[in-house]
């Protein structure tokens, strides 16, 4: 299924939550929606499942108008399926028939026949007789998972799906939803305040603030080529520092940043953006800089770097290179994305 969010709008009372949201998942493609709390994320959810109503603008499945001004398809005819963040499942009832009770519509034999092949080939064929409390907190994801695959929805809503796992759990189970959506071949949208699993498990990313969609794009351009200032703040680490442009480049306290200056007009002062991957240890470079603080993350160390003229970078470094902090280590320019944006403006130059 192909679903197209065009131009929504919708608002609690007064207050306006969607501001013309807009975009386009491919069927079969997986999305992800991130942003602040607060943002909207869980609400453009609502307005796809049918919960809530579109006050402009329109929501279309296929070739299908299924949400728009005045009109609402109901959710039981949406084909749509629906993972809750608390995972929903009927504690009275065994995992089977918890799988079961979302085929209510077909024959008891068919239905049951269904729900086993789900559980199967999601690994939970030996949980069939057993309650929910019984179950670990993967497992029960696994069957609030399995209810809403069991019915063959040709779209399936996530919210926050994963938010109550341990990080390593929720990793593993990123990666198998993903594996399994694309082997059923399901069309997918999912909310999560988890940029790393946004980035397992989605072809397209959304980052929304304000009820406002800022990009839609792949986890490699939100990260390279962000649309705004607040794009490059929010998807993973960072820094902004001062440069000024010149004929062959863009010239910070590093050195020379080549490209990303072709329609720049040379004397323009801009800000850069600089990632911790731009930033190379190099004991044998003349450029140095002290260690402020460092994150020991196993196979790699992320340094905080204080540069002399006050600004600070990240600079992400093999852990075999154990330096101190207040220690000062060679450094250098390796940026292969140069992202600028004007000094007093939102949007970065084109590059």
């Amino acid at each position: 299924m192909r679903l197209e969010v065009d131009n929504v709008v919708q608002a609690y009372r007064t207050r306006q939550v969607l501001q013309g949201i807009s975009f386009q998942i491919e069927a079969g493609d997986i999305g992800c929606l991130i942003g602040p709390s607060g943002c909207g994320k869980t609400t453009v959810l609502r307005c796809i499942a049918g919960f809530e109503p579109v006050l402009e603008g329109q929501i279309i499945t296929d070739d299908a108008v299924i949400s728009g001004p005045g009109f609402t398809v109901p959710p039981e005819h949406r084909g749509i399926g629906m993972v809750f963040q608390d995972f929903a499942l009927l504690p009275h009832l065994k995992v089977l028939e918890n799988v079961e009770f979302g085929l209510h519509s077909l024959p008891s034999t068919a239905r049951r026949e269904q729900a086993l092949a789900t559980l199967s080939s999601m690994g939970l064929a030996g949980t069939i007789d057993v309650y929910p409390h019984e179950l670990s907190g993967g497992q029960q994801q696994r069957v609030a998972l399995a209810r809403a695959l069991a019915p063959n929805p040709k779209l399936l809503l996530m919210d926050e799906p994963f938010s109550s796992l341990d990080a390593e759990l929720r990793h593993r189970l990123s990666i198998e939803v993903r594996e399994l959506l694309k082997e059923r071949g399901t069309t997918a949208l999912m909310v999560t305040h988890d940029q790393q699993e946004a980035f397992s498990i989605a072809d397209k990313i959304g980052v929304i603030l304000d009820g406002r969609l800022m990009q839609w794009d792949s986890a490699y351009q939100l990260y390279h080529e962000p649309a705004n200032r607040f794009v490059a703040d929010f998807i993973g680490r960072g820094v902004i520092v001062s440069g000024l442009v010149e004929e062959d480049g863009i010239r910070i306290e590093l050195g020379l940043l080549k490209g990303g200056s072709a329609i720049l007009t040379p004397g323009t002062s801009v800000d850069v953006l600089l990632r911790p991957d731009d930033i190379v240890h190099d004991d044998d470079s003349k450029l140095t800089a002290m260690v402020c603080h460092k994150e020991f993350r196993g196979a790699d160390i992320l340094y905080t770097l204080c540069m002399e003229c006050g600004d600070h970078l990240y600079a992400l470094v093999p852990s075999h290179h154990n330096h101190n902090v207040g220690e000062h280590i060679g450094v250098r320019l390796e940026a292969d994305h140069v992202v600028t944006f004007p000094k007093h403006g939102d949007e970065k130059h084109p590059r």
